[in-house]
Parts: C-alpha cells; sequence; structure tokens
C-alpha cells in the first residue's frame, strides 16, 4: 500500500529506505504535521516516487521537505535462530543488552517493541554473530 509523507530534501530519492521514529514535539504547532505523522512508529518504508512539491521546514537541513510516496517494506530485526521459520508469527521481545559497540545492537534493542508484540516473519536472513554466544539470525518481519 502506498502512503504520503514528507521527508527531508536530501533523503527524498527514489528507493531511499528510511525507518520512521515518530513525531517531535517541535513540530506540535506545524500545519503539516498530519501528513508528516502518518507512519507508523518503529517500520521501514522505501521512497517509491518523489513529488516536485516543496514546503518549508524549521527541523530538517536545508530548511525543506518534500513529498514522496512510500510504501512499508518489512523490519530487520534479530531473533533466536530456533524461532525463525518463514511464515510464522511469534512474540519478539527486546533483548535488553547493553553491548553498544556490538554491530546487532539494533536489531536486538527495539525501542518500538510493546511486551510479547506479535510479528510474523516474512523472511529469514544472516545467522548474525553474537559477542554473548546466543544464536541469533536476522529476519524480516511485519506487524
Amino acid at each position: 500500500m502506498v502512503s504520503i509523507a514528507l521527508v527531508g530534501k536530501r533523503m527524498a530519492k527514489k528507493d531511499f529506505v528510511f525507518q520512521y521514529l515518530g513525531s517531535i514535539q517541535d513540530c506540535r504547532d506545524c500545519p503539516l504535521r498530519n501528513i508528516c505523522f502518518l507512519l507508523s512508529p518503529g517500520k521501514y518504508y522505501r521512497i517509491i516516487n518523489v513529488r516536485e512539491k516543496e514546503h518549508q521546514c524549521k527541523i530538517h537541513d536545508l530548511n525543506k521537505v518534500v513529498t514522496v510516496e512510500v510504501e512499508e517494506i518489512p523490519v530487520p530485526i534479530a531473533i533466536d535462530k530456533k524461532m525463525a521459520i518463514e511464515g510464522s508469527t511469534t512474540a519478539i521481545l527486546n533483548k535488553d543488552c547493553d553491548n553498544i559497540y556490538c554491530p546487532n545492537f539494533d536489531l536486538c534493542n527495539l525501542p518500538w517493541v510493546k511486551e510479547n508484540m506479535k510479528v510474523k516473519i516474512e523472511n529469514v536472513g544472516e545467522n548474525l554473530k553474537c559477542p554473548k554466544g546466543k544464536d541469533l539470525v536476522k529476519v524480516y518481519v511485519r506487524w
């Protein structure tokens, strides 16, 4: 499903992928906030079309946002290898890992996850090397 969004001018390129993190307080009085906040926090989007319309923005660099069409794409996360079955639905939990230098830190510590959140595994990716010895794999999910 295609959605309309506003992104910073530098990001407004076809096939650019980004994670929408949610609204910010500085935008509460902006007349365009309803367009910016249409996306779902934590989800990943790919820009499929860039429109010509630009708007002023006090948040983004260059002080411009551009209207784009986006599609949601599956979210990459790390889960226990035993649970990584394509097409299955599983509950995910944050790993509460404190190793911020681990290359997989962002895949294990997901700020948008609600307790026992159910996700559908769309694709199983590569095995992940965990410094703590956990048997993890990268999967791509939707909820």
